[in-house]
């Protein structure tokens, strides 16, 4: 398995993929607002600590998600580590 940053439109998701398997499960994000960035992790139940809003830089919300290790909660996600490399927006695919 790795996890890895994915840049989209408007800022960069982190991704959990399974080795050899196409899926992808995005477990954080960030975005850029006119106030910063919105930064958030991933969970399955309510927990507002997990998101926040207006972070000075893309740095400092990308620190706050890994933070939350957000990955964890899926099954082999335990001790991984992010990939440092962040990797171009995935293909469109047709629906």
């Amino acid at each position: 398995m790795n996890v890895y940053w994915r840049e989209v439109r408007r800022g960069q998701r982190l991704v959990l993929a399974s080795d050899g398997a196409d899926h992808e499960e995005e477990v954080g994000g960030v975005r850029e607002t006119k106030r910063g960035f919105d930064a958030f992790a991933k969970t399955f139940g309510y927990e507002p600590g997990r998101a926040e809003k207006g972070i000075p830089s893309m740095d400092e919300a990308k620190e706050f998600v890994e933070s939350h290790r957000p990955w964890e909660l899926f099954e082999g996600g335990g001790g991984l580590t992010v990939d440092p490399e962040v990797r171009p927006p995935a293909p469109a695919t047709d629906a």
